[in-house]
């Protein structure tokens, strides 16, 4: 019996990386599922969920190896560091090769990325308990058990931060991070014929796709046909910078609104 907290909280984290992988799973199904009368953007939005899930779950499991450390710390037990230290060298190639698959695409979506951070933390995590099993085997310092969990804690803490935060702010329908709006009114204000933007929106419907809708004020000289060209340039613009789901309104110089009344 082994009976090391820092390989039991390595286990565990790993185990949550596991129900991680499988929620984000389920919402790359679902993700794909088309749209319905009820949900006209389908079940993309899901993605965000459970990036939102996956960083609650790794917060409840920071809280629970925090506490444990801490009781071990106060009352350490004797341990085998040899034994420590070849399970926890089989994590670190584990998760290093797993790791490895996820970093090509880890920009492109939330919940890889969330993966990937998570395989790499574990990696280093599984590495830092190896390097603790031989210091316990040579010194029988078993208090370096705890310290480590609570190491453990405070990576798991800063891998997923940014993930919850990234994710609440998704929730919330806040501009996405890979979104300028103040690029995307350059863009519009650029075109000729476009006097203003206003009423511009934009929000994630997934981890990976992003709407707008937005109101541009025209000059009165712009035709019809004109119209529809200038729509369409910025539109294809638009997808330049990320927006995949664009409505524009249009409105003519004399009835349009000044900007601080927009």
């Amino acid at each position: 019996h082994i009976r090391s907290l820092s390989l039991l909280s390595d286990a565990g984290h790993n185990f949550a990386d596991v129900t991680s992988l499988v929620l984000s799973l389920i919402a790359f199904k679902l993700h794909q599922v088309k749209a319905t009368e009820k949900y006209t953007y389908g079940y993309r939005k899901t993605s965000i969920l459970v990036a939102l899930i996956n960083a609650v779950i790794l917060l409840l499991s920071i809280g629970i190896i925090s506490y444990e450390a801490i009781i071990h710390l106060l009352h350490p037990v004797a341990m085998p560091g040899k034994t420590i230290a070849v399970v926890a060298f089989a994590g670190v190639l584990v998760n290093g090769i797993s790791a490895f698959f996820f970093f090509k695409d880890k920009e492109r979506d939330l919940n890889i990325k969330s993966a990937f951070l998570h395989l790499a933390a574990d990696a280093g995590i599984s590495l830092g308990i190896v390097i603790g099993g031989v210091l316990i085997y040579f010194t029988q310092w078993y208090w370096i058990d705890s310290v480590l969990s609570l190491l453990i804690a405070i990576v798991i803490l800063i891998s997923t931060w940014k993930l919850l935060t990234d994710s609440i702010k998704l929730s919330l329908d806040a501009v996405p991070e890979n979104v300028n709006t103040a690029a995307i009114k350059e863009t519009a204000l650029g075109i000729k014929g476009v006097i203003n933007m206003h009423h511009l929106h934009v929000w994630a419907i997934s981890t990976t796709e992003n709407a707008l809708t937005a109101h541009i004020t025209l000059s009165n000289e712009i035709s019809i046909e004109e119209e529809q060209q200038l729509k369409h340039k910025l539109k294809h613009q638009l997808q330049h910078q990320n927006i995949h789901h664009i409505t524009i309104e249009t409105e003519r110089e004399a009835f349009g609104c000044e900007e601080a009344d927009c």
